[in-house]
């Protein structure tokens, strides 16, 4: 099945999309990420709906959440439709298709400043989930 993103795999309708996304950033404060955001993109690219961008402290840091994120998920379905960069662990893509998450060596973070591209992106979530959270 495809949706409205030319070709790509159609994503979670409703709501699980979002229950997804706590759960992504569960996962990855899980494993110490750094300055972790969550940007809104419906609305400004068929691409995904939303990017999730976090840093590591080392390739090896890199590499560790995106491998504990993709195991993390996996047992609910929630299963990558793409990855880029998990042997190198200097940027790693994950693409959900509804929400892609970027794990981003702090050089390479700084030198691409995704949050400055999709500026007009509202930010759904800055740093660690509430303890709180629900979902």
């Amino acid at each position: 099945m495809t949706s409205k993103r030319g070709g790509r795999p159609a994503g979670r309708g409703g709501g699980e999309a979002e229950v997804a996304l706590r759960l992504v950033t569960s996962a990855l404060a899980d494993r110490k990420a750094i300055d972790a955001i969550v940007l809104d993109l419906r609305g400004l690219t068929a691409a995904a709906d939303y990017f999730v961008i976090v840093s590591g402290t080392s390739d090896a840091h890199v590499r560790g959440m995106a491998e504990h994120l993709m195991t993390a998920l996996a047992p609910r379905g929630i299963v990558p439709h793409h990855v880029e960069g998990l042997t190198q662990g200097r940027w790693v893509l994950l693409d959900y298709v509804d929400f892609v998450v970027h794990v981003f060596h702090p050089e390479l973070r700084e030198f691409y400043q995704l949050e400055r591209l999709w500026g007009d992106a509202p930010v759904l979530a800055a740093g660690a989930p509430e303890s709180g959270a629900k979902g």
